[in-house]
């Protein structure tokens, strides 16, 4: 009943923020939005009354989810062409976090290892570094030094492995082995990736099919924890998928601060 009650209160707090063109109602402060198809996105960020952040996440409009291109020949992580790929900054105010801005990628056929993640989903990479930085990371066969210079171990969670390799423009991806369609127990719908370039984590990525998006109107599950953060500030432990007034919010919650070590 108390988790009821708090989704009804937090959905009540967005739809009051909605209708309020004063940014900063009930805490909730909007990003610049970006055009998606023929609809639209945004990040926000909700603060509470001591200026500590409660959740952040990003905002689809319906008609962003219903009008992007399925099918076609754009596979891989090329995404499709940048008429897919979208960089989404944030509200001055989401400056205490250790998250820059998110890099938003529709794969539309999906991306390899197709067996795996061959259907048409989201990568939602809130990304610690800028867009200039994340613009300037080469083709792994072109130079692999940083994608190979690894953060040590204590950096990622437990379970999570690097299968090698590495994407331009975004850097290498760490996975989480205990996934259910890495295990084979069940297809894809959503994950959480970890990123890293450089010798830094460079990104938190919920992966999430359209479908899934789409389906869900209340999703939570819990984000896999590193033993150390490089970056003293506030970081998230649960994603959420939240639906209302025609709008889909992929939701980082649950903050806690933690001391770089």
């Amino acid at each position: 009943m108390k988790h009821i009650l708090f989704l009804a209160l937090g959905v009540g707090l967005f739809i009051a923020c909605k209708k309020n063109d004063d940014n900063g109602a009930n805490g909730i402060f909007k990003g610049p939005e970006v055009q998606v198809h023929d609809g639209k996105s945004w990040t926000w960020i909700q603060l509470n009354n001591q200026g500590n952040p409660e959740r952040m996440g990003l905002t689809l409009t319906d008609k962003a989810l219903n009008s992007v291109p399925v099918g076609g020949d754009g596979g891989g992580h090329g995404h499709g062409g940048m008429e897919n790929n979208f960089t989404i900054k944030f509200h001055p105010k989401a400056s205490i976090l250790p998250f820059n801005h998110v890099g938003m990628n529709w794969n539309p056929v999906g991306h390899e290892p197709e067996a795996i993640y061959g259907k048409p989903h989201f990568d939602f990479h809130f990304y610690m570094t800028t867009p200039e930085e994340v613009a300037a990371i080469p083709p792994y066969e072109v130079d692999s030094s940083k994608f190979k210079d690894w953060p040590a171990a204590d950096y990622f969670p437990a379970t999570y492995i690097n299968p090698g390799g590495g994407v331009p423009q975004m850097g290498a991806h760490w996975l989480d082995v205990t996934s259910p369609e890495l295990n084979g127990s069940e297809p894809f719908t959503q994950t959480f990736i970890y990123g890293s370039y450089d010798g830094k984590v460079t990104f938190y990525e919920p992966m999430i099919t359209l479908e899934f998006l789409k389906a869900n109107n209340n999703f939570s599950r819990s984000i896999p924890q590193p033993a150390k953060v490089q970056k003293t500030g506030w970081y998230p432990t649960v994603m959420k998928i939240v639906k209302h007034d025609g709008l889909t919010e992929v939701v980082l919650d649950g903050f806690v601060h933690r001391t770089q070590s």
